[in-house]
């Protein structure tokens, strides 16, 4: 995984709009107050060493109980598995407070990424999260 820090964004794949930003090490933050739905992409990275990647890898937790587990907590909640080459990885959709809400969750070789898209628009926050999907995570993952 990369350094977010020093990470190349290219912000007019998100939402049309002045975004204001901030990378550290292992964080990095882009903001748009002037957007459609005011929306926040929040990107951390760490380590999740418990088992879960080769439990996804191996089958034996399948993106269904995935999903049910997320459904248990929020009826709302959406959870669809993504492609990621040598990551394994799902995006979870639901709604918090007022807001539409993301996260995205990958995990390679221990190395996890996990993006918070928040936005008062639905669409708006969708279409972030598909540029982060789309745009960011190839970068951060590798090949």
């Amino acid at each position: 995984m990369r350094d977010l820090s020093t990470l190349t964004v290219d912000t007019t794949r998100f939402s049309p709009g002045q975004w204001e930003f901030s990378q550290e090490p292992d964080r990095a933050t882009y903001i748009c107050l002037d957007c459609a739905g005011g929306p926040i992409i929040d990107i951390q990275t760490g380590r999740q060493t418990d088992g879960t990647e080769g439990r996804v890898r191996s089958g034996q937790t399948t993106f269904d109980a995935l999903a049910a587990q997320c459904q248990a907590r929020d009826p709302s909640c959406r959870l669809e598995g993504l492609d990621l080459g040598p990551a394994v990885g799902w995006v979870t959709s639901y709604g918090l407070g007022d807001q539409a809400a993301h996260t995205i969750v990958v995990i390679r070789d221990g190395d996890l990424i996990t993006a918070r898209i928040l936005s008062s628009d639905a669409t708006v926050a969708r279409q972030n999260a598909d540029a982060v999907i789309a745009h960011i995570l190839p970068a951060i993952i590798g090949q």
